[in-house]
């Protein structure tokens, strides 16, 4: 009877899926909110929603992994997952955020591009994790996680040396390096989330 009430480990990927749908629903709400760029308050509180529901589906994994004796796989990789997929999302919220703050009166196409890019990474990683429960066949999921990474990088030193052409406004210059930056900071914990994937992958192969 005492082992019933220990929460099955399967729970475990149910709620690992459930988080990465949670950041790929906020990476679409970000690239929405490019694409229109309407009614930004609203769209900017939708975002941290979002990012609180993350905070609530990592509280339950963190009390889940106190109150289980076996776990699917190293807890210390399960943190590591969970803290992942937090940084994505609020890197996410916080790029919203940031458009409202400085005011800006329309994004380039540059960071509607690399926002998709965000979508289609976020894409990657919650069908990874909708696999995970095998340990097999993923890497095309980091793969692709890596060469959309390389992509990101190369539209943001773009961007942030076309800010300085022509006679630029160094305050326009400032709000933009900033979010250039966080939208590189996006993909990159994006890839990061891979790499932790690609690592369990590889520890139960």
């Amino acid at each position: 009877m005492r082992l019933r009430m220990i929460p099955r480990e399967e729970r475990f990927f149910d709620l690992f899926v459930e988080d990465a749908a949670n950041v790929l629903a906020a990476a679409r709400m970000l690239n929405e909110m490019l694409r229109t760029f309407d009614d930004l308050p609203r769209r900017i509180a939708e975002l941290t929603d979002a990012e609180h529901r993350g905070d609530e589906i990592s509280h339950d994994i963190g009390r889940r992994l106190e109150s289980t004796f076996v776990t699917p796989f190293d807890r210390e990789d399960i943190h590591s997952l969970i803290s992942g997929l937090d940084d994505v999302i609020d890197f996410i919220e916080e790029i919203g955020d940031t458009f409202g703050l400085y005011r800006i009166d329309a994004p380039t196409a540059i960071a509607i591009e690399q926002s998709a890019i965000i979508v289609k990474q976020c894409e990657l990683l919650h069908e990874a994790l909708l696999n995970l429960r095998g340990f097999k066949g993923l890497d095309r999921y980091w793969i692709e996680v890596h060469r959309l990474e390389n992509e990101g990088d190369q539209l943001v030193r773009k961007a942030i040396a076309g800010l300085f052409d022509g006679e630029p406004d160094p305050i326009e210059i400032i709000k933009w390096k900033k979010i250039y930056n966080l939208l590189e900071s996006a993909v990159d914990a994006s890839e990061d989330v891979a790499n932790i994937i690609e690592r369990i992958v590889v520890k139960h192969a």
